[in-house]
């Protein structure tokens, strides 16, 4: 909670409920019996007001319970679990107003079936204990789920990319220069920016850049591509012109304070991408991309040079713009890493609009379909090579195809690892319209899996894992199936 006294009128709140709801009374019924308005009641259940001692004192005598009973801190066994998430930073740290939730509402909720809804939170926790789902990825699913909401589209940061490239005399395209940024960087923000030889401090040299906020001081990590360090600088000025005062200061992420920070960090690198691409260009080039016959990995990387030489970028880019102005709303976005020397497939970053099902990270283990676009240019990867393709992936066991386009390259901060970005379109009678190349005889259809331990494709030459979820699913529909049988067959005797 925000505060001790916050905290105090919740749990008196709850309490003063439990109470009520004890006799089977309505807030008009306490109100008959105190004397007290419904309204002022209904604002004390809800814990934005607390009582004076006379009105305690009128309350625990209507109710038949002590003075203590009501002003205790202390909630019985039904609500104890959800007295730890009161006395945590949880109502602080994650802004449930992003998602449209009012935090009394939430606390209603849970009063009105305390024992249910506790059992869920438990659940929940055991959940997370049993997949190791500590704190910091909780609050990036928190986040990704944020992004979904909006269909990972932010029109306000838009319009102040819009003014801010306007009040600077900014062209937002491929030719906007870093040492523009960094002039803006040094005289409108007073940063002091530095190249550095990151190697000097061991492990520091996997960063691309560190901010020493005291100084006002930004590190750039030799190393860095000059896209890279275009991107960087474009974050920066995100963090100074929405004025984002909770952030990490190293990049890419190492730890966090706050779910603030992570959104905030989201905010700015929102508005870095919005200032390199182009919207009105990138939706006029895309368009024209899609109306062509025939698919052309050389097309589409012609069509990522119109706007930049970091893949990563522009396929993030593209989910920001599809489902906004293109209509194309169910998508997926994924980044997957191969570590050097390593066959085992990781996903780095996903993102999933319109709540699709579509390949997603997961904490099981299991082994990804390699017969994923993305996993297979992963395996085919040359060195310093970039390679582009696309195929029709139809997910057989749920019955849908997606198209899927996917870029692979080595990553230079990662110990030679290789990603693969990939981005995912649900084929239906809407996106069939918009993409000529769907039919493209160069466009193949693989029937694909989620995971090898799920999938059900027979005598498949990739296979990593035999499909033992899948099968066990099927030990347990056969065993129900035997039951029911033999229950007809006794019932008959």
């Amino acid at each position: 909670m925000n505060s001790d006294s916050d905290f105090i009128k919740t749990v008196f709140g709850l309490k003063l409920k439990q109470q009520r709801q004890k006799k089977n009374w309505s807030l008009q019924d306490l109100a008959l019996k105190t004397g007290l308005s419904k309204s002022y009641l209904n604002e004390i259940e809800n814990g934005k007001k607390y009582p004076k001692h006379d009105k305690i004192i009128q309350l625990s005598e209507a109710l038949s319970c002590t003075f203590d009973d009501l002003v205790s801190t202390k909630l019985d066994k039904s609500l104890a679990p959800f007295n730890e998430i009161l006395q945590s930073d949880f109502f602080k740290e994650i802004p449930l107003e992003l998602f449209g939730i009012n935090k009394n509402n939430l606390i209603s909720i849970i009063s009105d079936a305390p024992k249910k809804v506790t059992a869920f939170i438990n659940a929940l926790i055991e959940i997370s204990q049993n997949y190791n789902l500590g704190k910091e990825r909780f609050y990036f699913a928190v986040m990704r789920s944020f992004q979904e909401l909006y269909d990972n589209y932010f029109p306000e940061i838009e319009g102040k990319v819009l003014l801010f490239a306007e009040e600077n005399q900014l062209e937002i395209s491929k030719n906007l220069q870093s040492d523009m940024l960094e002039n803006i960087l040094t005289e409108k923000f007073n940063y002091k920016i530095q190249s550095e030889d990151f190697e000097q401090y061991e492990t520091l040299d996997k960063l691309r850049s560190l901010f020493i906020p005291e100084k006002r001081l930004l590190l750039l990590n030799r190393k860095l591509e000059q896209d890279q360090k275009t991107f960087i600088l474009a974050k920066e000025i995100g963090f100074s012109v929405l004025e984002l005062k909770n952030r990490p200061n190293t990049y890419s992420w190492l730890d966090f304070g706050s779910f603030e920070e992570i959104l905030n960090n989201f905010y700015a690198s929102y508005f870095a991408g919005a200032l390199l691409i182009s919207k009105k260009e990138t939706i006029e080039k895309t368009s024209e991309f899609f109306l062509q016959n025939d698919w052309k990995s050389g097309n589409f990387e012609s069509l990522i040079e119109n706007f930049t030489h970091s893949p990563e970028t522009f396929y993030y880019r593209l989910t920001n713009i599809l489902s906004s102005e293109l209509g194309i709303k169910d998508l997926f976005y994924l980044c997957l890493v191969k570590k050097q020397d390593s066959d085992k497939i990781q996903i780095l970053k996903e993102l999933h609009l319109n709540h699709q099902q579509a390949p997603h990270a997961n904490a099981t283990n299991e082994h990804y379909c390699r017969r994923w676009i993305a996993v297979k240019n992963l395996h085919h990867l040359k060195e310093n090579e970039t390679l582009t393709d696309a195929q029709i992936s139809h997910y057989k066991d749920q019955g849908f195809s997606y198209l899927v386009i996917s870029t692979s390259q080595k990553n230079p901060f990662s110990d030679g690892s290789n990603r693969s970005y990939c981005l995912g379109i649900l084929l239906n009678s809407q996106t069939i319209k918009k993409i000529n190349f769907i039919k493209s005889p160069t466009l193949k259809t693989i029937n694909v899996g989620v995971t090898c331990e799920s999938c059900s494709i027979a005598d498949c030459e990739v296979r990593q894992a035999p499909p033992i979820r899948l099968e066990k699913e099927h030990f347990n529909s056969s065993m129900k199936n035997s039951i029911e049988r033999a229950r007809k067959d006794i019932l008959q005797l």
